[in-house]
């Protein structure tokens, strides 16, 4: 019951707005009145105030949309499909391309999660356009998944009308079925030295950009930077941002630089972030001027997101499966590498799946969406729909 032509006339028109994180608003003005066009009354519609809890920087709120369910007694079930796009999609243009969209130019195109968007949108417009019995249903756009799952990370399950399960966009394949995703930590290293004359005076000056260089060799020397395996332990590091010197004649007195951790391993990310912290301390001692003394370091984290893991027994699990089954693919339940908007979900009680729509080579020009498979995503959804009816 998919119209694939508006399903893909959706998606084209959602590539084309302009989302970076913490820039939503014309994001939520084009998917507000998709919906309304498709059948969803204005009351049912609202943003939330996660903008003004985040601070400065987001101009806008959640999307939330709330369907009421036409069965009496079912459970509320949610699609979730986050809004912004990360800076690599600036001035995309999609344009069809055999069997993808692909951005014409040079940016990304946007496909995560603009993918996942158009994808819920054609199945509220298919729900109420055919008028598919349902059970009560929560559309959740979240703004700021990209720089650290802000967004749900503020949502209200009370905003979303308590639903009892949810279903994530945001992958790749249809037939992809995420059960679990990793935690993640993010880093800062304030480094303090001693500014003096680079030509005239160096030796009485503390480098910080020495201190930082040294502590990153350490780091990568020990194994913990980048791909990280210990054993059976597995996780993952990087270096984001460095900034710091203001002139090549001065010594450099202070350096910033941030980054994450991340592993499916609470203990070994831990392990991971105590390396870190470790290295820069001796750094900073291990640099000291003609009078013997060294420089400084403050090391701090902040926890983005937890590790999840859902058994195969859930009831999301479950019925996402047999979703994937009635479009005759073989679902693929699976562990990521990541982070996702589910990741919060499930620590706060939610139990939800995260599902693919046909986005692949997210981050990177090259990135594209198999028409064929968003399509199928779209079929999926609906198949979720028909059979959490079923099961209420």
């Amino acid at each position: 019951m998919i119209n694939k032509d508006k399903a893909l006339s959706h998606l084209l028109d959602l590539l084309a707005v302009p989302g970076p994180t913490g820039q939503e608003s014309q994001v939520v003005e084009a998917i507000t009145k998709k919906l309304i066009a498709a059948g969803c009354k204005k009351a049912w519609i609202k943003t939330d105030d996660a903008h003004k809890r985040l601070g400065e920087g987001f101009e806008i709120g959640n999307l939330i949309v709330k369907l009421p369910g036409t069965i009496k007694g079912a459970t509320r079930i949610m699609f979730s499909a986050h809004m912004d796009t990360v800076p690599l999609c600036k001035g995309a243009v999609p344009m069809v391309k055999g069997g993808r969209i692909v951005a014409k130019g040079n940016t990304g195109l946007g496909g995560d999660d603009r993918s996942g968007c158009a994808a819920i949108v054609t199945l509220a417009e298919t729900l109420l356009k055919n008028k598919i019995p349902h059970p009560p249903i929560t559309l959740l756009f979240p703004i700021a998944e990209e720089n650290g799952l802000h967004g749900s990370r503020m949502v209200r399950f009370k905003d979303l009308g308590n639903p009892a399960m949810g279903f994530n966009l945001d992958g790749q394949e249809p037939n992809e079925i995420v059960i679990g995703a990793m935690s993640a930590v993010r880093w800062q290293a304030e480094i303090k030295g001693i500014s003096t004359h680079a030509g005239l005076e160096p030796h009485k000056g503390i480098s910080a950009g020495l201190i930082a260089s040294k502590a990153m060799a350490t780091i990568a020397e020990k194994g913990y930077f980048g791909k990280i395996i210990k054993g059976n332990r597995v996780g993952t590091s990087n270096l984001g941002s460095m900034r710091g010197g203001e002139t090549n004649n001065q010594v450099m007195d202070i350096a910033v630089m941030t980054g994450e951790c991340r592993s499916h391993s609470p203990a070994f990310l831990e392990q991971i972030v105590k390396v870190y912290k470790t290295s820069f301390e001796q750094a900073a001692k291990s640099v000291t001027n003609d009078k013997s003394k060294c420089g400084k370091v403050k090391f701090s984290t902040i926890s983005d997101y937890r590790a999840f893991r859902l058994k195969k027994s859930e009831p999301c699990v479950k019925i996402a499966s047999k979703a994937v089954e009635a479009v005759d693919k073989k679902p693929n339940p699976l562990v990521m590498d990541a982070g996702l908007d589910a990741n919060n979900f499930n620590e706060k009680g939610l139990p939800t799946v995260t599902l693919g729509c046909g986005s692949h080579k997210f981050h990177q020009l090259e990135e594209y969406v198999d028409i064929k498979e968003f399509h199928t995503a779209c079929d999926v959804l609906l198949n979720i729909a028909n059979l959490s009816r079923a099961s209420a």
